[in-house]
């Protein structure tokens, strides 16, 4: 699946809930289902510089796709990264690069939340972005 395929799969099933309690939760139960981030990758230089709570991310090169794993000590913040994990984990690092990542927008999560969070999540894309960009060298 490319990621345009991905975001609108999740525009879909946030369509779903009625109200956005709902639609938390569902989020939070994402990063109930993320994997743990081993704790070798714990590490400041993995941590996500803008998020309010503590975001670790760990990022490598397979089969010429970036694989992100992470983590995060808020629940809420975990769910959010384990969407964006699902969107842009396992492409290229042009296509993560290139993402506009409108699903945002369309589920109104954005403007869903606190304006720290908010920031947190444009960190977060951010520093996906920028690391596609330094494994891209790495890819084959």
């Amino acid at each position: 699946m490319n990621i345009k395929e991905i975001e609108q799969e999740i525009i879909e099933e946030f369509e779903l809930f009625e109200n956005w309690e709902d639609k938390y939760q569902y989020i939070i139960d994402m990063g109930k289902d993320l994997k743990g981030l081993q704790e070798q990758y714990k590490t400041d230089d993995r941590l996500i510089k803008g998020c309010q709570s503590k975001v670790w991310l760990h990022s490598e090169v397979e089969n010429g796709k970036i694989i992100f794993t992470a983590d995060s000590d808020a629940i809420i913040t975990k769910g959010i990264v384990a969407l964006m994990i699902r969107v842009l984990s396992n492409h290229s690092p042009d296509e993560i690069v290139n993402a506009e990542l409108s699903f945002i927008n369309a589920i109104g999560l954005k403007e869903h939340l606190s304006p720290t969070r908010a920031n947190g999540l444009v960190s977060m894309i951010k520093q996906m972005k920028l690391d596609a960009l330094a494994l891209k060298t790495k890819v084959v």
